[in-house]
């Protein structure tokens, strides 16, 4: 049975790996989702759709911005608790604050967030003396913040509400109420393997020191605040008429997320949206397909502009501005032939 095991093990390194493994996932995952939104659209009324759009109030749209805002500002954290915990404490927290954001959301907009998101990073980074090992480290532990925070409140939620995760993953509500335990149980067990001083992970060139038990119960805090954020945004676009609960609809929203980021599709479209629908089925869809929209606009769409319309400026300035300034200052450019000059007009002959 050994040599079976090693055997198979070797096969399956070389021939597949989990690289593939990770991708057929992904490209799974979207199929069904786009297979299940396409079946779920039959019959939906456009114009309901529109109506129920106009029906939004102004009020409640702002809240659920305000809400989205105080999402990307716990989430400027993320890096900020990174840096402090790899022992880069020169970068100031309004380059943490820039990196989490654009990363973010460039990154999950266009799709493939590991590696569009530590570019921009190191993009960033680079800047202040760090490594692209620095940034795969920032990286790490600011994906370990999201999941821990993801994880913690998605085990309160099937523990408290069950039935509303069997939407999702069609199982009982005693084994999703033991999922929930589980997930619990694992953060339990790693913050006592942390207590015990066993903090270091990686090796040849590449270690990353974990947070202490202390900090990992603040790096779960600031991940479950960015979440209930955004689930707080989510709920107040719900129509009026909705009978869901906040702790229900946080369950599924949670998975949906979840499943988004697992498909690597850019901006989880499709995946979220059939998820959210499927677990929300209670909700007329044509209501609800009126709040994923408007989500959309307020949590990817406004959001990935700013961060294109941030990086463009930045660009421009390291690039160009700044190299002229520079030159300018120090005399190696004539001011006057550097930059067009203005026609003068002449008079007219008289």
């Amino acid at each position: 049975m050994r040599r079976f095991l090693s055997a198979f093990g070797r096969f399956f390194q070389e021939k597949i790996g989990w690289k593939r493994v990770g991708i057929a996932a992904s490209l799974l995952i979207i199929a069904l989702a786009v297979m299940h939104l396409m079946r779920t659209l039959k019959g939906v009324d456009a114009a309901i759709v529109v109506t129920a759009l106009t029906e939004m109030k102004p009020t409640q749209v702002a809240l659920a911005a305000l809400c989205v805002m105080g999402a990307f500002a716990t989430l400027t954290f993320y890096d900020f608790f990174a840096l402090r915990t790899i022992e880069k404490r020169h970068v100031p927290y309004r380059i943490a604050a820039l990196s989490s954001f654009t990363s973010y959301t460039i990154g999950h907009n266009l799709g493939a967030t590991v590696f569009t998101g530590g570019a921009i990073r190191f993009r960033i980074y680079s800047d202040y003396g760090l490594t692209a090992i620095d940034v795969a480290k920032i990286c790490f532990i600011s994906g370990l913040t999201f999941w821990l925070g993801n994880t913690f409140v998605l085990g309160i939620g099937m523990i408290w509400h069950p039935d509303a995760a069997a939407e999702i993953d069609l199982l009982p509500s005693i084994v999703n109420r033991l999922i929930g335990v589980g997930f619990l149980a694992a953060i339990a067990i790693y913050l006592i393997w942390l207590s015990r001083g066993q903090r270091e992970l990686g090796q040849n060139g590449w270690k990353v020191v974990l947070p202490s038990a202390p900090l990992t119960l603040l790096q779960i805090l600031i991940g479950a605040v960015d979440l209930g954020f955004c689930a707080l945004a989510m709920y107040i676009l719900l129509p009026a008429t909705a009978q869901v609960d906040f702790v229900s609809m946080s369950v599924v929203f949670i998975l949906a997320t979840l499943l988004g980021f697992a498909s690597h599709a850019p901006g989880s479209l499709g995946v979220f949206d059939a998820a959210m629908l499927v677990g929300l089925d209670e909700i007329p869809k044509e209501q609800l397909l009126a709040s994923l929209l408007v989500f959309r606009i307020l949590y990817f769409l406004i959001p990935f502009a700013i961060s294109i319309s941030i990086m463009g400026s930045r660009e421009l300035w390291l690039s160009v501005i700044q190299p002229w300034l520079e030159r300018k200052r120090n005399g190696s450019i004539d001011t006057r032939t550097a930059l067009p000059q203005p026609v003068k007009s002449r008079a007219p002959h008289a």
